[in-house]
């Protein structure tokens, strides 16, 4: 997962301003006691971030795969 799917799957799922607040202030130990966006800083993958978001968040676990993805009908080129 690329960071830029990792903020089209927070967006999509949670929301763009609570996705973002979420982000910002959740503290989820799984990272490190630390928020997303400090984790993602550190160097976590962002794949690991969103799961560990997802787990915390307690997203569906079908929505948890493929998230983030552009749907390829969307897609041009």
């Amino acid at each position: 997962m690329r960071l830029s799917e990792f903020n089209r799957a927070v967006e999509n799922e949670f929301g763009a301003a609570y996705g973002g607040q979420l982000v910002r202030e959740l503290v989820i130990v799984e990272l490190g006691s630390r928020t997303v966006e400090q984790a993602l800083a550190a160097g976590v993958p962002p794949r690991d971030a969103w799961f560990a978001l997802c787990e915390a968040m307690d997203v569906p676990m079908a929505r948890r795969h493929g998230a983030g993805l552009v749907d390829p009908a969307k897609r041009t080129g």
